[in-house]
């Protein structure tokens, strides 16, 4: 029985579902976290009788046909890039994008990574990098002698060292964007990385027409809303059920059918 084969899609769907709603809850404290959506299509449709065709051989055509649709697909577990929430930290060297923008920070294979999870440190040489070590681009040094650090929202970074009152300029941080955000490929660890379907990023300076502006002392929270979440869960759970009750039908209407034929 194909109902057996079309519910079946349609359950495996609602587990695909609820596996990417866990994993948004599971990173609902996850800084610059972007939550996903699994969207799916129908599949193809077998033909039962067709429209336009002539009828029984006359001049009219049949106005609708008859087409049973074979189940559902994933069409895409797609990343949504809205903003999260700004939240302050006082750390002098967490940084948050307020607006459309990507730090770049050089991966473990020399390649360039993107993120949205500003929580910097400094490494044993004075470079800024990321928790995991990898350096943010443009490359900084901090003095060792440096007493506070500075950033603007047009990303221009300065230090006070030791014994002086006036802060010098240290270097200019730029951010990317991409035509396609929801097109970068996530690779776990809040990094991104570029693909054909992301294109080709564009470096601007935060602050200019098109490009967040910095926010020091700030991290970006994940933008995952747990009342929807949740409320996405019940109507998948729900979705799931409904599937399951379809093969218990389908399961008890073939058992009618071969019992009337075994008598």
């Amino acid at each position: 029985m194909r109902v057996l084969s079309i519910a079946a899609t349609g359950m495996a769907a609602q587990q695909l579902n609820v596996e990417v709603i866990a994993n948004n809850i599971a990173n609902i404290n996850t800084t610059g976290f972007k939550r996903a959506r699994a969207e799916f299509t129908d599949l193809i449709y077998q033909a039962e009788r067709l429209q336009g065709v002539s009828s029984r051989g006359q001049d009219n055509t049949v106005p609708e046909g008859a087409q049973l649709g074979l189940g559902v697909r994933t069409a895409s577990i797609r990343n949504l890039m809205t903003q999260g929430s700004l939240t302050t930290t006082g750390n002098q060297l967490d940084l948050a994008l307020n607006g459309r923008g990507w730090f770049q920070v050089t991966g473990p294979n020399g390649d360039t990574l993107y993120t949205r999870a500003g929580s910097f440190n400094t490494n044993a040489t004075g470079q800024i990098v990321t928790g995991d070590g990898y350096l943010l681009q443009p490359t900084m040094l901090i003095p060792t002698n440096a007493v506070s650090v500075s950033v603007n929202q047009s990303g221009q970074v300065a230090v006070t060292l030791s014994g002086q009152t006036q802060p010098q300029q240290l270097g200019q941080l730029t951010i990317a964007n991409f035509p396609n955000e929801a097109g970068l490929n996530p690779l776990g660890g809040n990094l991104y990385q570029q693909t054909e379907a992301s294109g080709t990023p564009v470096a601007g300076v935060p602050g200019d027409p098109g490009f967040a502006t910095v926010s020091q002392g700030y991290l970006e929270a994940s933008n995952v809303d747990p009342v929807k979440e949740i409320t996405d869960l019940i109507a998948a759970q729900r979705a799931y059920e409904m599937n399951s009750k379809v093969i218990t039908a389908a399961d008890e209407m073939e058992s009618t059918v071969s019992k009337n034929m075994g008598s």
